[in-house]
């Protein structure tokens, strides 16, 4: 927040130390100063120092940031807004004006309204790939995470100035698919999911039965090999059956990333790139980089061999033995086709389990083996699982799943409990509403509110707490702005200077709406969503302490105007960042 005034100072005190013959860095580092009865900023001046120092002057470090403090204090205009000036310690310590701050924050976050917190465009684009289910299955609270955060990180990119392309990478084909299509010509030949019946589901229950009968059977594993073959020869009957069957698959993810609010610019299928995969290991064999030991082994590339090293990338194989494709073949291919559409992608980012971390490393370094000169912006952000109490990690291939739609439905109902009890006055539409704002609200902070390389333990009674570091805690806050602001007719005064002196929790607020816009860039760069899960804690509790230490609508007029003005700030920077992680911010609960 305090960027402003310290580019207004800045040209001002380089001026003073090149007359003083002092070189300067490119870039002088002010930080914030805590807070002592005003808002204030402090410039080191050691690095300057330290700078002449090394250029050869006889100076001693301490004392030379004190007299180039002393310097720019006595000789520095302070421009409108500044209380005073002072050297302390070598650091040259700058205080704003109370009154000047608090309204230069509250007007800024009312007048830029749901822009507040954005940055300018960079004139640059990114891509965030996420979600990557596979078709033939359901979604489950395994996906919820990594799906989450990619959106989060697309939102918080986005905010900080970035054009952001929102890809999704759907494992249409692959050996899962055919133990599906193999199961369903087998035993269910013809069938289609019954009236009613969730078809993503009733699909998913067939993988699980492939996989347990052909665990009971290991001889059909052979009919498993010849279906994949005819697969990979394009036979007609199985792809129409294919496509008619993923459709199924499609309809259900459609419907749990439309009850998410969760979009996408781009969606690839691996079924798009698995002949292009074909043709680039084909490309690496040539160029001598895969080595083809078809037909008794498969294509691998020996990553530590070409770059002369020890058990660091190990074999990668990136075609079977009998010349079918992997993940690996059709990866690849895929991002060869992202910088063939976007060339001038400034980062392709995979948000994919940690678990893949070495496979995703095989993949990058390959790509750079082989000439590409974008390779080094390809970047994995990875993240632990989800798991349950007694850290039970959460599977598909035996059954052991929490299905999404299931964990939403129970999410919802568990809320619907608690407005019930906190608001029953509420009409039922209302009650339903809140209760999805509040379910959907509280499973998205669970999955972001820790760091994105840490498991996420998942429990009920944490995701809706109403006074823990939860999302009801945060959403709550932004409800009893809104009812101070109707009470007041929602008519927001005229801005002002406040003439009072600002209560603590005056104080407290302000400054942590003014380090929204900051921690905004602080999240996105270093794709870090927690960032802003604290934060926007942060602002709520600072508004609840307002809310409990400061009258409002009772206060006399100046300070009623001023703190109605400030409620109204508070509002909005709840409700930006609330929608900076994909959560409502509800008017009642």
């Amino acid at each position: 927040m305090f960027e402003q005034q310290q580019r207004r100072l800045e040209g001002q005190i380089r001026a003073l130390l090149e007359e003083a013959g002092v070189p300067l860095p490119e870039q002088l580092n002010f930080t914030d100063l805590p807070f002592k009865g005003t808002w204030g900023f402090a410039l080191p001046m050691f690095p300057l120092a330290a700078a002449e120092r090394r250029s050869g002057k006889p100076v001693r470090v301490p004392q030379r940031a004190q007299e180039l403090a002393e310097y720019v204090a006595q000789h520095l205009q302070l421009p409108e807004g500044f209380q005073r000036v002072e050297a302390v310690k070598g650091y040259l310590n700058l205080y704003l004006d109370p009154g000047y701050f608090s309204r230069f924050v509250v007007d800024r976050v009312i007048e830029e309204g749901p822009r507040y917190g954005h940055h300018p465009p960079r004139g640059q684009r990114v891509m965030v790939e996420f979600s990557q289910p596979n078709t033939h299955k359901a979604l489950h609270v395994g996906h919820l995470r990594g799906t989450i955060l990619g959106d989060v990180v697309a939102r918080m990119l986005q905010a900080a100035g970035y054009e952001v392309i929102r890809a999704n990478y759907l494992g249409d084909i692959g050996l899962h698919v055919i133990k599906w299509l193999w199961n369903y010509i087998k035993f269910h030949n013809g069938e289609e999911p019954p009236p009613g019946v969730d078809k993503a589901r009733w699909v998913s229950d067939l993988y699980v039965e492939a996989n347990k009968r052909l665990e009971e059977h290991p001889e059909w594993e052979a009919e498993v090999r010849e279906l994949f073959l005819r697969w990979d020869r394009g036979d007609p009957e199985l792809r129409a059956l294919w496509e008619k069957t993923r459709q199924w698959s499609l309809e259900g993810f459609e419907h749990i990333y439309r009850t998410l609010n969760i979009t996408f610019d781009r969606v690839y299928y691996e079924s798009e790139v698995e002949e292009s995969g074909k043709r680039f290991v084909q490309e690496l064999i040539e160029k001598g980089i895969a080595q083809d030991q078809r037909p008794d082994g498969p294509v691998v590339v020996d990553l530590d061999r070409l770059l002369g090293l020890e058990e660091t990338y190990r074999a990668f194989v990136v075609l079977r033995s009998d010349g079918t494709s992997l993940y690996s073949t059709k990866d690849l291919a895929l991002a060869v086709q992202k910088f063939q559409e976007y060339p001038d992608l400034a980062r392709s980012i995979y948000v994919v389990d940690i678990r893949q971390s070495l496979y995703l490393q095989q993949i990058f370094k390959t790509l750079e083996v082989a000439g590409y000169p974008w390779a080094d912006r390809l970047y994995h952000l990875a993240y632990e699982v989800v798991t349950l109490p007694g850290n039970v990690v959460l599977k598909t291939r035996e059954g052991e799943v929490i299905f999404l739609d299931e964990l939403i439905r129970e999410a919802i109902q568990r809320a619907r409990q608690i407005v019930e009890e906190k608001n029953p006055a509420l009409d039922p539409e209302t009650k339903e509403q809140v209760a999805r704002a509040v379910a959907l609200g509280s499973l998205k902070y669970t999955m972001l509110a820790r760091e994105n390389n840490r498991k996420v333990v998942f429990t009920w009674e944490k995701a809706l707490s109403f006074e823990g570091v939860a999302a009801p805690y945060i959403q709550y806050a932004h409800v009893r702005a809104r009812s101070i602001l109707r009470k007041a007719g929602d008519q927001v005064p005229q801005a002002l200077t406040p003439t009072h002196t600002l209560h603590p929790a005056e104080v407290e607020l302000i400054s942590q709406i003014a380090r929204l816009p900051e921690k905004v860039l602080q999240a996105a760069e270093a794709y870090r969503p927690l960032t802003l899960t604290t934060h926007a804690y942060e602002m709520a509790r600072a508004f609840n302490d307002f809310y409990k230490e400061c009258p409002v609508l009772q206060a006399e007029p100046p300070v009623r105007d001023f703190r109605l003005r400030l409620v109204a700030a508070a509002r909005q920077a709840l409700a930006n960042i609330l929608a900076l992680l994909n959560i409502e911010a509800p008017d009642v609960m």
